[in-house]
């Protein structure tokens, strides 16, 4: 079967999308998967890439590139001849080369423009089968304001939180600064772009100069800011989850920091080789790993998603625990927590990058059941 690996995109995440690009090819079981590298530039130019020069690029996201050089590639569907059977194929054109058939889509894509429905609609729309969830999980599971308000109605844990757009900031940053440093009453808070990922534009504040810094910052990523409260000695876990109708939880794993930033930065992460290390699994009291499981699903279900995401918790110094956000295309790096978390519940690389490729064609051929017309 032939994987279209979608990569890159127009969002600050495209080099942590290249990194995870690289890790699926090198992970796809080569057996029963043939993959085709679709690399989407800054500009939104769908380019045709070449394996080994991604499989040579370096693992440092600051010097990582796509070949702008590339030909341009077009995706276009074809109707199976039998849905029962078969889910939708698609046609993969490149300049200059024969048409290939595409079975499934893997859009390695994270933050706006790839991870928060806009591909995924694409894709819908072309009736196209691809890896990951549909429309509105991937919408909700990128905007962590609307991921918040629907955890909340779920009865789901989350932590004290205010939502700030642009437009309010830009007549009245004197009084959001002091409803932020009200919501920390002497504690940290943490601005965040509401629609990205990787710690892109992530801020620590206690003063109003660093609440206007942070927020400033953070509006020249995104036009809506969640601001949240610091948790009290803090320990970061996270769950992975698998599957469309009857998804698994993974084993549950921990983020011990230790870069200067003094949280999980993007130079923890990515940058400074000693920043972080994980923990897998985390160390947690009895029964505690299991309730994870539980509020990790749970959280799946609630914003829809399917088959794949990964949900980031905070636990408290007396254990209370907080959904912190999902993402539902989670780093696939050398360092990525998701691929870890399964590979300590006995699947590997190999057959989870399998797993979820299935997981988009057994739900392309249930979709292509459905009826539109009476």
């Amino acid at each position: 079967m032939r994987v279209a690996v979608l990569f890159g995109g127009r969002s600050a995440e495209h080099e942590i999308s290249i990194l995870s690009a690289r890790f699926i090819v090198e992970s796809l079981d080569r057996e029963r998967y043939e993959p085709v590298l679709i690399g989407i530039d800054k500009s939104g130019r769908w380019l045709a890439q070449d394996e080994t020069l991604l499989l040579q690029q370096t693992r440092d996201p600051r010097l990582v590139r796509l070949n702008e050089a590339a030909p341009s590639a077009t995706l276009t569907t074809s109707i199976p001849g039998d849905v029962s059977d078969s889910a939708p194929r698609a046609v993969l054109e490149i300049t200059g080369r024969t048409p290939q058939p595409i079975d499934v889509v893997f859009p390695v894509l994270h933050g706006p423009m790839g991870e928060d429905g806009t591909v995924q609609g694409l894709l819908t729309l072309a009736n196209i089968a691809f890896v990951g969830s549909g429309v509105l999980g991937s919408a909700v599971g990128m905007d962590k304001d609307v991921m918040k308000r629907l955890l909340r109605d779920a009865g789901l844990p989350i932590v004290p939180h205010v939502t700030v757009s642009a437009a309010r900031f830009a007549c009245a940053s004197r009084e959001i600064v002091s409803e932020v440093l009200a919501l920390g009453d002497g504690s940290a808070v943490f601005i965040k772009p509401a629609n990205l990922g990787s710690s892109v534009g992530v801020s620590r504040a206690t003063t109003a100069e660093e609440v206007q810094r942070g927020l400033s910052l953070a509006f020249t990523f995104d036009r809506k800011v969640v601001v949240e409260l610091g948790v009290r000695r803090l320990r970061e876990l996270e769950c992975a989850v698998l599957g469309n109708d009857q998804p698994i939880a993974s084993r549950v794993g921990e983020i011990v920091v230790s870069h200067p930033d003094g949280f999980y930065s993007y130079a923890a992460k990515y940058v400074d080789e000693n920043g972080a290390t994980t923990v897998v699994p985390a160390d947690l009291p009895a029964g505690e790993e299991a309730e994870l499981q539980r509020l990790a699903i749970a959280t799946f279900r609630t914003l829809e998603c399917a088959g794949l995401a990964r949900v980031d918790f905070f636990r408290g110094e007396t254990g209370t625990l907080f959904v912190n956000e999902v993402n539902t295309m989670p780093g696939f790096t050398a360092i990525s927590m998701y691929p870890k978390l399964f590979e300590a519940s006995g699947l590997g690389a190999k057959d989870l990058v399998s797993r979820l490729c299935e997981l988009a064609i057994e739900r392309a051929r249930e979709n292509s059941k459905l009826r539109s017309s009476f």
